[in-house]
């Protein structure tokens, strides 16, 4: 990999998301203004929201970045962008890391925004440092952005991208932990969990709800999930060709 060339992608990127606002919007206000909402649904019971409201700020910037990921992708893909990328001296490992830069550098911002809003705004009450939420909600949307790298390659048009989602995010969903504890699930239903990227965001999450200092279960959770990012990254290299089929 030449690094020059990593952030020669990675500002392409960002100039051409500089020119849709609306990505941008839906990228640091819509995950913002579901969690506001989530605080006033339950405005009457506020332990409610803590321990959901720290769940979503795992489950958010994740699944916003994947949208956004794959859709932005697959337009490349599609235009022909990426071939014509790839038929210069770019190498595919290049072009993915520039991909996770530029899309990395929004979720710094968006994790950001979501965290700062639910721990100063929306008095989400946590034993541990906002910090470690920080982290994890970078790490989900940093995982989010690998899973939209890869999946772009084997949706055809925009429709079939957004299609993925009850694919690959809404079984994530339901076996995270957010509606029912993972060990009070069937036992096959728990194996599966286990083995989610999502169920350790949450985990990890709900880890700085409780404790004060960073525990074992903690750091488990938090290499999981770059782990799984990290290992999504390269798979979605595997899917880049230098020639259209």
């Amino acid at each position: 990999m030449n690094a020059h060339r990593t952030l020669a992608t990675a500002r392409r990127v960002l100039r051409q998301l500089g020119h849709d606002p609306r990505t941008i919007a839906l990228l640091l206000l819509v995950p913002c203004g579901l969690l506001t909402l989530l605080y006033y649904v339950f405005d009457a019971d506020p332990q409610s929201f803590d321990g959901i409201g720290a769940s979503l700020l795992g489950i958010f910037p994740l699944v916003t970045m994947f949208l956004v990921t794959s859709i932005a992708t697959l337009r490349e893909r599609t235009s022909g962008t990426l071939e014509r990328l790839l038929s210069m001296p770019l190498g595919k490992g290049d072009l993915i890391l520039g991909y996770a830069i530029a899309f990395g550098l929004l979720a710094i911002v968006q994790a950001a925004f979501a965290t700062g809003l639910a721990v100063w705004a929306l008095d989400l009450d946590i034993a541990g440092s906002p910090w470690l939420l920080l982290l994890v909600a970078l790490l989900d949307a940093l995982l989010g952005t690998a899973l939209g790298l890869f999946v772009s390659a084997f949706a055809a048009s925009e429709f079939q991208a957004v299609q993925f989602m009850p694919a690959v995010i809404f079984p994530q969903i339901l076996l995270c932990g957010l509606f029912a504890p993972r060990d009070t699930m069937q036992p096959a239903l728990e194996a599966v969990s286990d083995v989610l990227p999502m169920s350790y965001a949450v985990d990890g999450m709900n880890e700085v709800l409780r404790n004060s200092s960073v525990t074992g279960d903690f750091v488990r959770d938090a290499v999981v999930v770059a782990g799984s990012a990290l290992l999504v990254l390269i798979l979605g290299a595997a899917t880049l060709r230098r020639r259209t089929a």
